[in-house]
């Protein structure tokens, strides 16, 4: 998979930053953002399943964890929500397992399939289980991935400093009304649409009925980032 191996490194440039600092604030180990390279390639992306996003996450486990789901906002499209989603995951597994591996497994197998196969097999090791396959190679894919970004060189990609994607600057804004047009909302803020939704996709229309008066922390590009990598 040496082409999409190859955009996850330059994805990582402008992701990691952001998933680093919520896996520090939650006390996850920085090592789970390779978790995010594992699921999605660090990108939005849904499964033949549903899943969705960067962690991809199910609708049915998003809405149990407090995620807003609907038509108009879908908060697995949202690095910062959906990686707040899996650092709470994370916690949850380790108190319940004790073991960060464990913790990791369980994001792939989910905590049900996990606990059977410990009943079963009367281990809680995760390097003494018999898995299905997906869940027995997701920690060596994992610590493959880490190996790789951290030296791409070494294992055959060659990049410049230039091809690595950067962080996006930006501002926020807090909305808690109606917004009829999104193209409008993104003019009156000197961007345009495109570059809203690239740094909001969790907005799924190009408007927001928002009767209920939620706040919503929406993200405008500084002047000038149409012109950094990827865009």
């Amino acid at each position: 998979r040496h082409g999409s191996t190859l955009l996850t490194i330059k994805r990582a440039g402008r992701y990691f930053p952001e998933i680093e600092k919520i896996l520090k604030e939650y006390g996850i180990p920085d090592d789970f953002k390779y978790l995010a390279c594992a699921e999605s390639d660090l990108s939005n992306a849904i499964s033949p399943a549903g899943a969705t996003g960067f962690w991809q996450i199910m609708e049915g486990t998003g809405r149990e964890y407090g995620m807003t789901i609907n038509k108009e906002i879908d908060e697995r499209y949202s690095l910062e929500q959906s990686t707040i989603f899996a650092c709470r995951f994370f916690r949850k597994a380790y108190e319940r397992y004790g073991s960060w591996t464990m913790a990791a497994a369980a994001y792939n197998n989910g905590t049900n399939g996990l606990d059977e196969q410990v009943e079963i097999q009367k281990e809680k090791n995760y390097y003494d289980l018999l898995l299905n396959e997906e869940t027995a190679r997701y920690i060596f894919r994992i610590a493959a991935l880490k190996i790789i970004i951290s030296e791409p060189e070494k294992y055959g990609f060659s990049l410049r400093e230039s091809d690595i994607y950067k962080p996006i600057p930006y501002d926020e804004v807090t909305v808690d009304t109606v917004v009829a047009s999104f193209e409008q909302f993104a003019r009156s803020y000197g961007t345009n649409y495109k570059m809203l939704k690239f740094l909001n996709p969790w907005l799924r229309k190009p408007f927001l009925t928002n009767t209920a008066g939620t706040e919503y922390i929406i993200r405008i590009p500084r002047e000038g980032s149409r012109g950094y990598t990827g865009l």
